[in-house]
């Protein structure tokens, strides 16, 4: 199996940033166990060897976390859907986006009975979601491609992410929600390590990638020099929410005694909404500036014991 992951490493060697990623996509490497997988990935995508034996940095523990720290109700968690009860639990229902219905089928979504505005999203995976804004111009038969393509996908198999690959393929549709400025939609992230959160992010132009950006902020909500895969942006000054005080506490009940969790709200019209968890940011591919700070945050993640 090594004499067939040096084969392909030399095959691949020079090729674009993302080929083994869609590859992976793809299952061409389901034959190939997670550590190695991995270790394939990380090289393609950072040109770094993965140390899994002693990992020191932020994105090397995230691998290693993917292998070691497999725990039943983390499947729970990333579920779009079965998530909402564990919200509900912790900290209420009144930070959920109202649910208009879920769906084990396409053909389960009665379209005349959705309101003007409304999001679709899988429960199984990330960034599978459609936004409707006017249900007029709703090109049906698109978005019943799109969402049936989405259905058949298992996320797990392109990052490793083992949480998703047992997760229930279904899909919800909920409340549309815009922003107060009728601006992009924003959301707090905020980066926790068993039950502390750290620093949050907050991205920009985020439909389109090339004029992305995103900007670190501490917990007193200074804006820091740092920088994951975006540059800063430092045109837009993005106001300190009146309740960050509450999102930080929140964040802290849902991350409580887990190694890392990265916890996003939305902030609209002074209402928190909960948006997402993730346990894997960026699938522990982000390239973080400088790298000292990789480091830092390396340092924040303590790694459990195994057996």
């Amino acid at each position: 199996m090594i004499k067939k992951i040096k084969t392909f490493g030399r095959i691949v060697k020079n090729k674009p940033k993302g080929l083994i990623y869609a590859l992976g996509d793809k299952r061409v490497f389901n034959w190939l166990p997670d550590k190695y997988y991995l270790k394939l990935l990380y090289w393609g995508e950072t040109g770094k060897k993965l140390n899994l034996v002693n990992p020191q940095t932020y994105n090397e523990k995230l691998q290693w976390l993917k292998l070691y720290n497999r725990k039943p109700e983390y499947t729970k968690y990333v579920d779009k859907y079965a998530v909402r009860s564990y919200i509900a639990e912790i900290i209420g229902d009144e930070y959920l986006i109202p649910l208009i219905g879920v769906y084990n089928s396409i053909d389960e979504i009665d379209w005349n009975s959705l309101p003007e505005k409304f999001v679709l999203k899988c429960t199984h995976g990330s960034s599978a979601n459609i936004i409707c804004t006017n249900k007029k111009e709703l090109n049906i038969k698109d978005v019943k491609g799109k969402l049936n393509k989405w259905m058949k996908k298992n996320w797990y198999w392109f990052g490793r992410e083992w949480p998703y690959k047992q997760v229930r393929p279904r899909i919800i549709c909920e409340k549309f929600i815009e922003q107060n400025d009728g601006d992009e939609l924003r959301d707090y992230r905020f980066f926790c390590f068993n039950g502390e959160p750290k620093f949050i992010t907050v991205d920009f132009s985020i439909t389109n990638k090339k004029k992305t950006r995103r900007n670190l902020y501490d917990l007193e909500w200074n804006l820091m020099d740092e920088e994951i895969s975006y540059p800063k942006e430092l045109g837009i000054k993005v106001k300190k929410p009146e309740k960050l005080c509450e999102m930080i506490n929140l964040s802290k009940k849902l991350s409580a005694n887990i190694p890392h969790l990265r916890v996003d709200f939305y902030y609209i019209k002074e209402k928190i909404i909960f948006g997402e968890m993730t346990f894997f940011h960026q699938s522990g591919m982000g390239q973080i500036r400088p790298t000292k700070f990789d480091n830092q945050i390396g340092e924040w993640l303590k790694l459990p014991k195994t057996d």
